[in-house]
């Protein structure tokens, strides 16, 4: 039987392919993990490299998905990472790269890296946690912490910690793309004053 053509000549089985939108630009990766083990579990945050990774999650800004890795994936992660032009997080440098450095025979702090954890405290004097500058910046917060992902990762539930560490990844994202857009993020001083933080998150700058 011959295949009957639809009205554009396509068979019946055919779906016409969408348009492919192509995003130019440096490659900014947004980066969070969750970890198997608490600092209690490991003797303490000296021992942040033993805490195993349990999930990470990697938003890419040219491929505009989410990435999503467990441990066995670790050296897939370690790669995704090296091809960024940009990788942003929050404490990034201090605890999400010492977590995955077990994992690889190269040094993760020879990625470009942006910590805007790091940036915050060298303008204020002081840490913000990402929630704060979430809740007051963006008027989003957490849906969970980063115990009740412990918990989740010992009964096993993988993609609740997964659906847990791309908000975190949005969060992320969105606080980042806010303070280069606007030039400041928000906080809120130990009075409960509306502040404002001058920030010069320009990626073209950071590259």
């Amino acid at each position: 039987m011959s295949e009957q053509l639809g009205l554009f000549g396509e068979t019946e089985d055919q779906v016409p392919e969408k348009p492919v939108v192509e995003v130019s630009g440096p490659r900014v990766q947004y980066f969070d993990l969750e970890t198997q083990k608490s600092a209690e579990d490991v003797g303490g945050w000296g021992n942040i490299h033993k805490m195993g990774l349990a999930v990470g999650v990697v938003w890419d800004s040219l491929d505009r998905e989410f990435f999503t890795y467990e441990e066995k994936d670790a050296a897939q992660l370690v790669e995704k990472l090296r091809t960024a032009d940009l990788a942003v997080g929050f404490n990034i440098i201090g605890f999400d790269y010492t977590v995955l450095q077990p994992y690889s025979d190269f040094d993760l702090q020879e990625i470009n890296t942006f910590d805007m954890l790091v940036d915050v405290k060298k303008n204020l004097g002081f840490r913000l946690s990402l929630n704060h500058l979430a809740q007051h910046t963006l008027n989003a917060e957490k849906s969970a912490d980063g115990l009740v992902s412990l918990q989740w990762y010992k009964e096993g539930k993988i993609n609740k910690i997964i659906q847990y560490c791309k908000q975190d990844v949005e969060i992320t994202r969105d606080l980042y793309l806010y303070g280069e857009k606007h030039g400041f993020v928000k906080y809120q001083s130990r009075s409960g004053n509306p502040l404002d933080l001058k920030v010069d998150w320009k990626t073209a700058n950071l590259i």
